[in-house]
């Protein structure tokens, strides 16, 4: 009907002619208006566009640069002047977004009245958003949101640095709709949209800004980002130990790498764009190199020189089966506190057996009188009668049957009067492997107020794997036990700088378990232990709690369960004083898992999981406890 109206129209106002010649150009599908047509069609059609056109505004908001060029500046503190949305109107804003560390450090649009008193949405380029005018609330409630299918955040987050970006406003009566478009530096488009966002209170009191999170952002036609050779290349995710016979697929299905380019930009690279090989071969028992090569840019092109990169692994007939259990001797001060005990041999721990394939590992802060390199601890192996294998001293010296054929080392350079003033006071963590085949191995980690040593005593023999022990021992020196986080009375936070256990080791294919009573405020949930996974350096991978939640790069792509039907309340109460028994297996191709068992004070037994915690390097894998309005024991 509608289409009918505007043809009875044409047809008299032009006559029979012009109307046959407007329906046989419009079947063919040509331009209505070349032919020859009165001068008010010709000068409708110009209004139209016009009026389109003046509907499109390019808008290049002030400043034109906005936040710290190095990425500093801080969330919510600069803001682009604000501009009046008008109804009727496309506003598109170009920009090129040099975006942070995280999803969340790129630019954020702010939809607010003139007031500055009521925000309608503040929006981020992560899918992410917020209203904070109704009823004064945070919510996202008052709008849909929506990203394309299959984004893969970590390469999303890389790309959006130096991205260019299209954003298109739309404000129509009572709602408003905004687009993205964000060209990434990966040359990949990604999509964000925020439609019907609520606009009702006041359509025509609706201004838009800026502002940024660690990030900055430049408005204007998006420049052109350079492409990029890579420099260097880790391999991530290169299992320990693969079973003889598995498919190389499966063996190597978490195999990615970490490509750094010349300019500085990183990305992770999956297996499909990588070319392997495996050397000598993938189907015989023994160790074998895998050779990794990369051949692309920034963007994807031929590069000028591939990189290669190498990793050894072992195909087994029987994946190992080693285990790490943490335990805390007594008693927990051994030795005179002014360092007086003497001789070495009448100051001893109670004795712990290690079974065969495990680790026991053993941490306390040593003390020395400073005499001599010997007046620290040893670190005695024997039978459960007492019949010693051997005895080792943290300066690379011991005795008894077994020492003959151990290999022994510590660090190089070392300077001997340094590292004995520095074991006054340095946190100590040994392991002492018993390793099946009638050998042993000891190592020690020193953290001295100035360096951080290392001792280790390998293939010590003559161990008979189903008899051994081990106890710790003193001369001239004492050491206390490090079995408490946090202080008695609850009162300890969490912080950005928290207060941890040492930092233990977690080796390749190896699972680790640590026993402990949880003390907690009982104000909140998250008042109980926290588990954090990291690297030797204190680099963070995850940060887990012991209600189900967490943090960090391993920890978005885990999966979380905990035992149905959980009554939280009954669960807060029970905490404190609950015996814990925590698990982290290192699966050695850059994932763990961590699973936590949690007997309450009720007798109820409730558990914890976060499987598949990834973005680790299997081979700087270490665990520290920490607390928030809460203390540990361990036992």
């Amino acid at each position: 009907m509608k289409i009918m109206k505007y043809l009875n129209k044409i047809a008299t106002s032009v006559g029979s002619a012009a109307l046959a010649m407007f329906l046989l150009t419009g079947c063919e599908g040509a331009d209505l208006y070349s032919v020859d047509a009165p001068d008010w069609i010709s000068g409708k059609v110009d209004s139209i566009a016009a009026e389109k056109a003046a509907a499109i505004v390019t808008l290049t908001p002030t400043p034109e640069v906005l936040g710290a060029e190095d990425n500093s500046q801080d969330w919510w503190s600069v803001f682009t002047d604000d501009v009046k949305l008008e109804q009727g109107k496309t506003y598109q804003i170009p920009l090129t977004n040099y975006g942070g560390a995280s999803n969340w450090n790129n630019f954020v649009i702010i939809l607010r009245n003139e007031a500055k008193d009521f925000e309608y949405a503040i929006l981020r380029a992560d899918n992410w958003g917020w209203g904070t005018g109704y009823a004064g609330e945070e919510s996202d409630a008052y709008f849909n949101k929506s990203t394309e299918e299959g984004r893969d955040w970590a390469t999303w987050a890389k790309a959006m640095s130096r991205s260019q970006c299209m954003i298109n406003v739309v404000p129509s009566g009572s709602t408003v709709d905004i687009k993205i478009t964000m060209v990434g530096a990966d040359g990949v488009t990604y999509t964000q949209n925020y439609l019907n966002i609520d606009n009702n209170i006041n359509p025509d009191d609706l201004y838009l800004s800026f502002t940024v999170d660690h990030s900055h952002i430049v408005f204007g036609t998006p420049v052109d980002v350079p492409d990029s050779n890579p420099a260097s290349m880790e391999l991530k995710g290169v299992p320990g130990e693969v079973l003889v016979g598995s498919t190389f697929e499966e063996a190597m299905a978490n195999v990615s790498a970490e490509v750094t380019f010349e300019d500085g930009m990183t990305k992770t690279i999956g297996m499909d764009e990588l070319q392997i090989e495996v050397v000598p071969d993938f189907q015989t028992v023994g160790t074998k190199t895998l050779v990794v090569i990369y051949n692309k840019t920034y963007k994807g092109q031929n590069c000028d020189k591939p990189l290669v990169a190498t990793k050894t692994f072992d195909v087994v007939n029987a994946l190992s089966a080693f285990t790490e259990t943490f335990v805390v001797p007594t008693p927990l001060v051994l030795g005179k506190e002014d360092n007086t005990s003497a001789p070495w041999y009448e100051t001893f721990t109670n004795k712990f057996k290690v079974n065969p394939m495990e680790t026991k590992v053993i941490s306390f802060t040593n003390y020395t009188a400073g005499g001599n390199n010997w007046d620290t601890f040893l670190i005695r192996l024997s039978k459960e009668n007492g019949a010693s294998y051997v005895v080792v001293r943290s300066d690379d010296y011991g005795w008894d049957g077994g020492y003959a054929a151990c290999t022994h080392r510590f660090d190089e350079g070392r300077d001997w009067a340094a590292w004995l003033t520095d074991m006054n006071g340095a946190k100590v963590t040994a392991y002492i492997t018993n390793n099946g085949d009638g050998t042993a191995d000891i190592k020690m980690t020193m953290i001295g107020n100035n360096h951080t040593y290392t001792q280790e005593y390998i293939g010590i023999n003559t161990i008979d794997a189903e008899d051994l022990y081990f106890d710790v021992l003193v001369e001239n020196a004492h050491v206390v036990f490090d079995n408490k986080v946090g202080a008695e009375d609850n009162s300890t936070p969490w912080s950005d700088n928290p207060v941890c256990s040492q930092n233990f080791r977690v080796v390749p294919n190896q699972v680790a378990t640590f026993n402990f009573t949880n003390y907690s405020n009982v104000a909140e949930n998250w008042n109980n232990f926290m588990i954090i996974l990291n690297g030797q350096s204190l680099n963070q991978y995850a940060v887990l709690r012991a209600d189900n939640y967490g943090w960090g790069s391993g920890y978005e792509a885990c999966s979380r369960t905990f035992e149905e039907g959980r009554d939280w309340a009954a669960w807060k109460t029970a905490m404190n004083g609950a015996k814990v028994k925590v698990t982290i297996a290192n699966k050695g191709d850059g994932t763990a898992d961590v699973k936590a068992v949690m007997v309450g004070t009720n007798g109820n037994t409730y558990t914890q999981d976060y499987i598949g915690v990834n973005n680790i390097n299997a081979d700087d894998l270490y665990v520290r406890f920490s607390v928030d309005g809460s203390h540990l024991v361990f036992e």
